[in-house]
């Protein structure tokens, strides 16, 4: 292994470990996105209301049954020489059969994700690099509440560095959500 390979290693869990040190203030979060650590400040009650509405449809209408943690740290692939990525999406679903909540640590791997939730704001670009962690990661579904556009995508078929196919309607239209979930998701309240 050469010295150059062997200091960005190094680096990278440096990088890991002051991360996972860091103390945030009560209410926000930190992640580390692709390198680059990234501090959000606690959602204000329109996100929440977002979750809310789409949690609330998830448990009524799945055709599987469907557990939801929210804020859950995933640990992910990374690209190139950066450390493994630790990203909290908005929200997690899974099936409940595979009960991959329970006994889980702070900061779980990803399998058995079946999607993720993001509500916008976050950080200019963050979501793009959020959403390319999620593809690594083989999370089959990425759901993206988009409040500035009032728009919703669904992004689907994780390959790589990212999803081969999305799905953006404007808030109002309902949004198919595939199997396991099997129903079309209302956005009309997000308005």
């Amino acid at each position: 292994m050469s010295a150059t390979r062997h200091e960005s290693l190094t680096q990278a869990e440096v990088l890991v470990e002051g991360f996972l040190a860091l103390g945030t203030p009560e209410g926000f979060r930190a992640e580390l996105i692709e390198g680059e650590i990234v501090v959000t400040p606690p959602p204000d009650g329109d996100h929440e209301d977002c979750i809310s509405l789409i949690v609330s449809q998830v448990i009524r209408r799945s055709r599987t049954d469907m557990d939801f943690s929210g804020n859950k740290g995933l640990k992910l692939k990374s690209g190139g020489a950066c450390p493994k990525n630790h990203a909290i999406p908005d929200g997690t679903f899974a099936a409940t059969e595979l009960r991959i909540f329970r006994g889980a640590d702070s900061w779980m791997p990803c399998d058995g994700v079946a999607m993720v939730v993001e509500v916008t704001p976050a950080k200019p670009g963050a979501g793009e690099a959020k959403r390319r962690c999620y593809a690594r990661g083989g999370i089959p579904l990425y759901l993206l509440v988009d409040r500035d556009a009032s728009s919703v995508t669904l992004f689907s078929d994780p390959e790589r560095d990212d999803y081969r196919q999305h799905c953006t309607l404007p808030f109002g239209k309902p949004l198919a959500l595939p199997e396991p979930f099997a129903f079309e998701l209302d956005t009309t309240d997000f308005l």
